[in-house]
């Protein structure tokens, strides 16, 4: 069974900033990537950012510049720091691992806030 607990959601103004974390547990095959997505109202489900095992990192334009993902390898953690947050970034984040096997697991969800 694997687990994946995420943390560090909340509410923030406009242009604030928060610190997700998404500990990974269980058993499982290796880790290929880790990643988060979002999803908001009424929307399909988008990828935030995207970090390979060897630290290869992808974010859509809509984050780039504003967002970074990190992790750990050791402790089987991902981190994603969200800065210069906007209202359009209110959603549910959610964090993905996708192991060596092309099985995708999914955390339960955090949700993230930017109002005035």
């Amino acid at each position: 069974q694997v687990q994946l607990v995420e943390s560090g959601g909340g509410l923030v103004q406009p242009g604030g900033s928060l610190r997700l974390s998404c500990a990974a547990s269980g058993s499982f095959s290796s880790i290929l990537a880790m990643g988060w997505y979002r999803q908001a109202p009424g929307n399909q489900r988008e990828l935030v950012a995207r970090i390979t095992q060897g630290g290869s990192t992808n974010y859509p334009g809509s984050v780039k510049g504003r967002f970074t993902i990190s992790r750990d390898n050791a402790k089987n953690t991902v981190y994603l720091q969200m800065n210069s947050l906007k209202p359009e970034d209110t959603a549910v984040y959610y964090c993905n691992v996708l192991a060596h096997t092309g099985v995708n697991y999914w955390g339960q969800g955090t949700q993230v806030t930017v109002s005035s």
